[in-house]
């Protein structure tokens, strides 16, 4: 099944020469179901790459998906044009007499600034408690994941001196949760980040479950036991060269980045990545839409959390 999009979103060209199936708003009237409705949340810098990457990984189920794009603030991105901004994206204030089956919160590259130091946390802890009864569940990715864990539970992160930056292996610790139904014990996942949530805070918190981790990472996959919140502390999302990308211009920033880890063959940057975390990303998303969207959300969704 599709997934719904906004007429001429530059994505829908993308996604279509990957012969991944969207349908615009004239040809989604015409379905006679009830299709999930999903928020995206975009704090990346890059808004279109980001689309691309999440809304491919969305399309990847029998369920059609209505999706609304939202930008947090009316700032103006540095690295978006304000036409796309203005013809895609909805201020939240438009969408927030909405509810939503979904919601994906965007990690950003917020790293080294508190979380009060950030312009929009206002904004962004606003949004996290409306989501709370606006929205069957709820996806954060990296920083988002952590900005949630500090808003809600008061965990703090900490920086390490060196990025985390790879692509490392991780393994299933409950592997009868269904957000990893159809994993292999051992997978990969991407991640690109400072800051670090120890295991044992996540584990604190009553009614969380890290549910897969690395020993290079720490926990990856965590989630509450009522579905409710997904935390992501790597990017699944990621397209095969993003870290070459990230690598390439902290190159030539200065900034003398290490190498990522078991992202380039022998580890040589002249070579084309080796992608090994697709599947799994991909099954990580399903597994999110089927087991936590729309296994649990009401058809009615005025009646979500109504209280």
């Amino acid at each position: 099944m599709p997934i719904r999009i906004p007429s001429n979103l530059p994505a829908q060209d993308v996604l279509s020469s990957e012969n991944i199936f969207c349908m615009d708003e004239k040809r989604a009237t015409q379905q006679d179901i009830r299709p999930l409705e999903v928020g995206i949340l975009n704090l990346m810098p890059n808004k279109i790459e980001t689309e691309v990457q999440l809304l491919r990984l969305l399309s990847n189920t029998p369920l059609q998906i209505n999706v609304d794009l939202i930008r947090i603030d009316n700032q103006v991105s540095k690295h978006t044009s304000e036409q796309h901004m203005n013809a895609f994206y909805h201020a939240f204030s438009d969408v927030a007499h909405k509810r939503y089956d979904g919601l994906i919160i965007t990690g950003a590259p917020l790293a080294h600034l508190a979380y009060k130091d950030v312009k929009y946390w206002p904004q962004m802890t606003q949004m996290m408690d409306w989501a709370r009864r606006h929205v069957q569940s709820t996806l954060f990715l990296c920083w988002a994941a952590h900005a949630a864990m500090f808003h809600f539970y008061g965990k703090q992160r900490y920086l390490r001196e060196d990025k985390l930056c790879g692509v490392y292996e991780h393994e299933v610790l409950h592997p009868k949760n269904e957000l990893v139904r159809g994993f292999d014990s051992l997978f990969f996942a991407p991640h690109s980040r400072y800051g670090v949530i120890s295991e044992s805070d996540y584990e604190t918190v009553d009614g969380l479950k890290v549910i897969a981790r690395s020993e290079e990472t720490g926990a990856y996959v965590v989630a509450s036991d009522d579905k409710r919140m997904v935390f992501i502390t790597g990017h699944p999302e990621y397209d095969p060269e993003t870290l070459q990308q990230e690598y390439t211009r902290d190159l030539n920033a200065g900034l003398n980045p290490s190498i990522p880890i078991n992202y380039f063959p022998q580890d040589n940057p002249t070579a084309p990545p080796l992608v090994r975390w697709r599947s799994h990303g991909n099954l990580l998303f399903t597994n999110w839409l089927n087991y936590f969207v729309y296994q649990t959300t009401p058809f009615d969704l005025e009646q979500l959390n109504k209280s």
